[in-house]
């Protein structure tokens, strides 16, 4: 009973820890995007008077001799930059609503901006600390006659693009090469003993997949031996698998840029 309880007292701790971490991230992204707005607000000479972090009541608050004011309050599920004449009209040239509107449009989308901004900076750190997002290969078949005319995978390939399209998730190698037909030739650029190469190997059977799972037909149509264990359905000593891989800093900037895609096409695609 004792250890039940110290394990359910565990499991409601990690679970405080998801909340307290999400709580964080929130607040990180709703000030990253309030100060979109106000650094704008600033270039284009906006009056400020406030710049919140949280809402409810103020923990802490300091007023600048411009009567501009930065406060804490007390729920982090929140904040503001309240502009001057924001909601009603006023006199002064500095009100929001007197300034001109592309300076106003400007002010309005820089909060996403910002917030876009900020998750291109943490995936390039992320990629920059554990290396970019790329698919390896391991236990394939060497090459043959009779299927591979020209190029087969090596062990420990790493596959940087599929038909010109960079790769980082096993699906991507889908989408690259949907639809084409046994015989057909796709192009791969691997990273290979540390060169980058490029490969036209010739598929074993059709690319036609029933769903984004459908993983056997994609290594048996690239040549890449495994194994299944029927009592789990799941594939072993074969495949592909995700890895970090260490690029130039171009190479690794440009990839968070069209990452940052990637993953907002996936949040939209959930979304519908």
């Amino acid at each position: 009973m004792e250890f039940i309880l110290l394990a359910n007292f565990g499991q409601i701790m990690a679970y405080v820890g998801y909340v307290l971490i999400a709580i964080l991230m929130l607040l990180i992204m709703i000030t990253v995007h309030e100060l979109g707005h106000y650094v704008t607000g600033k270039i284009f000479g906006f009056g400020i008077e406030e710049f919140a972090i949280g809402f409810g009541p103020k923990l802490f608050s300091k007023t600048k001799p411009s009567g501009e004011k930065f406060s804490v309050r007390l729920f982090p599920l929140g904040g503001f930059c309240a502009f001057k004449g924001e909601d009603k009209d006023s006199d002064d040239p500095t009100a929001f609503n007197n300034r001109k509107p592309w300076q106003r449009i400007i002010v309005l989308v820089a909060g996403a901006f910002m917030n876009y901004v900020f998750a291109v900076l943490l995936i390039a750190i992320m990629f920059g600390v554990y290396g970019v997002n790329a698919m390896v290969t391991y236990k394939v078949d060497g090459p043959t006659t009779e299927y591979t005319q020209e190029y087969s995978f090596a062990e420990m390939d790493v596959i940087l693009k599929a038909e010109g399209k960079n790769v980082y998730i096993a699906t991507d190698l889908m989408e690259a090469i949907e639809g084409k037909n046994a015989g057909d030739t796709a192009t791969f650029q691997i990273l290979r003993d540390g060169k980058i190469q490029t490969l036209n190997v010739k598929l074993r059977m059709d690319t036609h997949f029933n769903n984004l799972e459908d993983m056997a037909r994609l290594y048996s149509a690239l040549g890449i031996s495994y194994d299944i264990d029927y009592t789990t359905n799941e594939m072993t000593n074969g495949g592909l698998y995700a890895t970090g891989v260490e690029l130039g800093f171009f190479q690794t900037l440009g990839r968070s840029f069209e990452y940052s895609f990637k993953l907002a096409g996936t949040i939209f695609s959930v979304l519908g």
